[in-house]
């Protein structure tokens, strides 16, 4: 299974220099706290539950995995194969577009745009329908991107709310020194895990997740104006010109040149 390593790399490196300095300085078993991490984590989690739907937060846990684990399509190879497949198309006809069918398993969107375009479906319609399925798919990467950020601005909350539950605990005891130190951990790691949760994991996954969903838009709306153009058998040249209006100029291709 292909990975994305920055994702991981970064992620796991900068959670790798907290834990190096915090063993640099002296024990690490200080910086473990149950009651701690039951406040923050589990608060954190309770807490941007009530602003968003159960499906909505596995539909977040499933992006994140698919962020980490799944490859992002690369837009100018996209493009190159559907400016090629509208050439064969237009050279072949229908016919080949029912053989074509069978090899783009793994393209769902254009296979959905050759059936429509094989049951007589107008192109209009064809890119319509396609592109809605585009907004769609954005709106639903961008709930989930809402859920993260939720969880960002929650989880220092958390660390603030462990922080007065310790210090509430620490001036309630003072005549128990024994009570003190854990009292004082409490404050303090409620606090540090808030800070790390939210500017650590969550808002970088926020990010990570809103960018993949802009490349994937893009792949999608060249499935859709491929579609579409085959539809209308169109010069495949006009279609490089229409993809390339999309792509950003970094991006854009030079199929015929």
């Amino acid at each position: 299974m292909a990975m994305d390593f920055a994702t991981i790399f970064g992620l796991g490196g900068g959670l790798f220099l907290v834990m190096l300095a915090i063993l640099l300085g002296g024990s690490g078993l200080a910086f473990i706290d149950i009651p701690s991490l039951i406040i923050v984590f589990g608060g954190t989690f309770a807490v941007t539950m009530i602003s968003f739907s159960i499906p909505e937060i596995l539909n977040t846990q499933r992006l994140i995995m698919q962020t980490v684990f799944m490859p992002r399509d690369d837009v100018q190879n996209i493009a190159r194969e559907v400016i090629s497949i509208s050439e064969r198309a237009r050279r072949q006809g229908e016919k080949d577009i029912e053989r074509m069918m069978r090899n783009i398993s793994d393209k769902p969107m254009l296979a959905r745009g050759f059936a429509m375009i094989l049951d007589g479906i107008p192109s209009t319609e064809i890119e319509r329908i396609l592109r809605q399925e585009v907004t769609a798919m954005v709106n639903r990467h961008s709930r989930s991107a809402g859920v993260l950020r939720r969880a960002a601005e929650v989880a220092p909350a958390m660390g603030l709310i462990g922080t007065l539950v310790g210090l509430v605990q620490l001036l309630g005891n003072l005549q128990q020194p024994e009570s003190i130190g854990p009292a004082m951990a409490l404050a303090l790691l409620t606090t540090l895990y808030g800070a790390i949760l939210a500017n650590m994991v969550f808002v970088p996954l926020a990010s990570k997740l809103e960018r993949n969903s802009i490349n994937e838009a893009m792949v999608l709306n060249v499935y859709a104006i491929g579609a579409s153009s085959i539809s209308r058998q169109e010069n495949p040249r006009r279609l490089e010109m229409l993809i390339n209006a999309i792509l950003p100029p970094a991006k854009r291709v030079r199929y015929f040149d």
